[in-house]
């Protein structure tokens, strides 16, 4: 996800179409049998355990093989959308001409990166080749080559789309540009190897910074920050950052993450979103602000389905924003809304944030599923009170009020769309499964509500879901693994002892920590989206937190609450331009709209520092 429409961002390349038409076949054919591959093997083995008592032991460690295949290839299939998030606001603005050359620069930066990786990843795949898994008992180089066959697929996509620019004088000046930059890194190698810790700062602030400030893709930013500090400044063998890049993506909870982006599509597909807005708008649409009330409970239903925010908000936001028009609701009011709301459902489960809290800081899923429902309606409630300071005036002349028999039949209509949220927490909630099950659980339950309740399903839709599922696994998943290895390279230099002594020392004491951290994630979360900066820090930052003695599920409700802000709030946040790009409102007319609403999160985010109950109350 990117701040503004992308230049790169081309889907089909001009240049050589037969290249991208089999880079097409290799990559999105297998990605899209994979997605379906995992929802049988997960959905038959929690069958297998809950229905039948027969558990199927390989079903996981399959499962947990194929996903790498699927992480990568989606990874290869977002680089050839141009769909891999990074930050564009301190782009998007230049002249076509300076832009071009700033967008050739990072590509030939991307190139690097994967050429450097390529090497390393054959070195680990030979290593593991021998290797057998415990349950299976086939080579663990089934792994290992996810890793090297993606790199290479990326790297040909990454050069294939270098070459199709324009001017052939910026592909070699950019070229030779980060080719005569890593030949005197290569020269000074000596001397970095002396610097220490001072290397953080050559390689992890300005290198890292510098890439992601023009443009490159935070997962490439994060790996080529990492793999030149390797290189350059350490004696460390490089075949550690394929092996950190793949344990990074080998969490099983991070299975559910395709599932969940599934399910988000699946739910708007089949009209099963549209039956839980129905019903609301019946319910209380036809007082002032009805529809802004509508719009608050249904994203914090329908989040409660699907891990994906920008699905959440596609679900909702066309089927209200017509008729909030028609009420007289301003533009910009409505994205601010819409952005805040975003903001404030990231920790309702099953969000795919939680989801990664838990696979990188160990903290319980079920705990983390608990905990994220009351710090939601805290900014709920405190939202629904701008909402109406804004409405108080609203003209309702021409709205009727449903009547008590439509009402009760849009309920009968809601109930099996009503019932998924309710399903997916219990079952995690009372553990019945696991996350990763669950999901899989309401993809059946939502494709039989399709079929056979409401009678809507498109199957000409469902190809293009899988390529869009595996296109964002494959760009959050890539991102998980580049952060884990540089979570990885900075604990190792000595970073985390510093950090750790660095916030304790903060004044303050518990509540001076977390009002840091808040403030800490609001911007980080503004910066480099929510998931990179929970991979990166949340390993480094959850042991201080409970050194200080801050419970972790608070402390996680705190940050993530404090990402999503960040995440939503303009200038930089990329979920306010989603937000803006879903309700077909220019950011220029949305921005100075979107202050009151991002105010009421800020005092929700307060509150949730101060009262540790609206997070730990119900543990």
């Amino acid at each position: 996800m990117s701040h503004a429409a992308d230049p790169l961002a081309t889907t089909s390349p001009a240049a050589f179409p037969r290249l991208d038409r089999l880079l097409a076949w290799i990559t999105e054919v297998p990605a899209a049998v994979l997605v379906l591959a995992e929802i049988l093997i997960l959905g038959g083995g929690a069958f297998a355990r809950y229905a039948l008592h027969a558990p199927l032991p390989w079903t996981d460690e399959l499962a947990s093989i194929l996903f790498l295949w699927l992480a990568m290839l989606g990874s290869c299939i977002a680089l050839r959308r141009g769909a891999h998030m990074q930050l564009t606001t301190f782009v998007k603005d230049l002249s076509p001409g300076k832009r071009a050359w700033v967008d050739a620069f990072g590509m030939c930066l991307v190139v690097a990166f994967l050429t450097m990786l390529i090497g390393p990843a054959w070195e680990r795949l030979h290593e593991e080749i021998e290797v057998s898994t415990p349950v299976l008992e086939i080579s663990e180089g089934y792994r290992a080559a996810a890793v090297f066959v993606g790199a290479v697929l990326m790297l040909v996509t990454a050069v294939s789309r270098l070459i199709e620019q324009p001017g052939r004088l910026q592909i070699v000046v950019g070229a030779a540009a980060v080719a005569g930059g890593g030949a005197a890194f290569w020269l000074l190698s000596p001397a970095l190897a002396g610097l220490g810790n001072l290397n953080l700062v050559i390689f992890f602030l300005v290198m890292l910074v510098g890439c992601i400030v023009i443009g490159v893709p935070i997962a490439f930013a994060f790996g080529l920050a990492t793999m030149s500090y390797l290189a350059f400044s350490t004696s460390t063998p490089l075949s550690i950052m394929p092996n950190r890049v793949q344990e990074g993506m080998s969490h099983l909870i991070l299975l559910a993450v395709p599932l969940f982006v599934f399910l988000g599509a699946l739910i708007e597909m089949t009209g099963v979103a549209r039956a839980m807005i129905n019903f609301l708008v019946g319910l209380i649409g036809h007082v002032r602000g009805g529809l802004q009330y509508v719009l608050l409970g249904a994203m914090y239903i329908v989040s409660g389905i699907s891990g994906a925010k920008a699905a959440d908000m596609a679900a909702v936001a066309p089927a209200l924003f017509p008729e909030m028009k028609k009420r007289g609701s301003k533009d910009g009011d409505l994205i601010g809304l819409l952005s805040a709301s975003g903001a404030m459902s990231e920790t309702i489960p099953p969000s795919i944030v939680l989801i990664t809290v838990g696979s990188v800081t160990g903290v319980s899923i079920t705990a983390l599923f608990i905990g994220g429902l009351i710090p939601a309606v805290v900014g709920l409630v405190l939202m629904a009170f701008v909402v109406w300071l804004q409405t108080r005036k609203e003209d309702m002349r021409g709205v009727t009020r449903a009547s008590r028999q439509d009402i009760v039949k849009l309920l009968l209509v809601a109930l099996p769309a009503l019932a998924l949220p309710v399903i997916i927490r219990s079952a995690v909630v009372e553990g019945v499964a696991t996350a990763t099950e669950v999901s899989t659980i309401g993809i059946f339950y939502t494709v039989l509500a399709g079929l056979f309740i409401y009678r809507q399903f498109d199957w000409r839709r469902i190809y293009p879901m899988l390529l869009d599922t595996a296109s964002l696994s494959g760009a959050i998943l890539l991102i998980v693994g580049c952060a884990t290895a540089m979570a990885w390279a900075l604990t190792q230099s000595g970073f985390a002892q510093d950090l750790v002594k660095i916030m304790t020392a903060v004044p303050g004491g518990k509540m001076g920590f977390l009002l840091v951290s808040a403030l800490a994630f609001v911007v980080l979360g503004s910066l480099l989206e929510g998931i990179p900066a929970i991979v990166l820090f949340g390993p480094l930052l959850f042991p201080i937190a409970k050194l200080v003695g801050v419970h972790e599920v608070h402390y996680a409700m705190v940050v993530i609450f404090a990402m999503g802000l960040g995440l939503f709030a303009p200038p930089f946040g990329v979920g306010f331009y989603a937000a803006c790009a879903i309700g077909r409102v220019s950011p220029d007319v949305a921005m100075p709209r979107v202050w009151p609403h991002m105010a009421a999160l800020f005092i929700a985010l307060l509150l949730l520092v101060f009262v540790p109950w609206f997070s730990i109350g119900f543990l």
